[in-house]
């Protein structure tokens, strides 16, 4: 059976329908306040993190504690701590896709080409770096159980990789990071 020609694969992972998954549950304990609400550039950057990911996907859910108060409809990760992994869970398992594409809140100078090349390979930028980045489906089983065994890091889940350039995956931990990241 032939995979088809180098141009029917094209077409075939250009009609890759993707679920953007933003993260937005974490602590922010080094930031001193709830990064999704932190401004970059005029808006906030759940805004700037949801409005790149509806560039890039078929459907995007924003992740987090919904008791967080954010003034958008935020899917809970259901999890009694934080960590992106339990966003990530919740994420695939309400996406209406089989590839989530995961942005993390806080990565605001990744663009929406990177995040939809993520996707169409179903990658992560390194073994080190594995967010923002593209989870198939597939892989549930293996973070549930990884969650369970208390095991939170997403490090090594998906082993495809797509060299990124770093400076794109610069996270604001601080408000003075963030401040840095905006001037860029």
């Amino acid at each position: 059976m032939s995979d088809g020609t180098a141009e029917e694969q094209h077409v075939a992972d250009c009609n890759l329908r993707l679920t953007g998954v933003l993260l937005v549950g974490g602590a922010s304990e080094r930031f001193g306040s709830p990064k999704a609400l932190a401004r970059f550039r005029g808006e906030t950057l759940a805004e700037h993190g949801r409005q790149l990911l509806e560039e890039t996907c078929d459907e995007v859910l924003v992740v987090g504690k919904a008791a967080d108060g954010l003034p958008f409809p935020v899917l809970d990760d259901g999890a009694g701590s934080r960590a992106p992994v339990y966003g990530l869970i919740a994420g695939l398992r309400a996406a209406r896709h089989d590839v989530v594409v995961a942005l993390p809140v806080d990565v605001p100078l990744v663009t929406a080409a990177v995040l939809r090349a993520l996707g169409q390979a179903g990658a992560v930028p390194s073994a080190r770096i594995p967010l923002p980045g593209a989870y198939p489906r597939s892989l549930l089983p293996v973070l549930e159980r990884r969650a369970r065994d208390g095991e939170l890091s997403l490090r090594g889940v998906n082993a495809r990789t797509l060299d990124v350039p770093e400076e794109l995956l610069a996270d604001a931990d601080t408000p003075e990071r963030l401040a840095e990241l905006a001037e860029r």
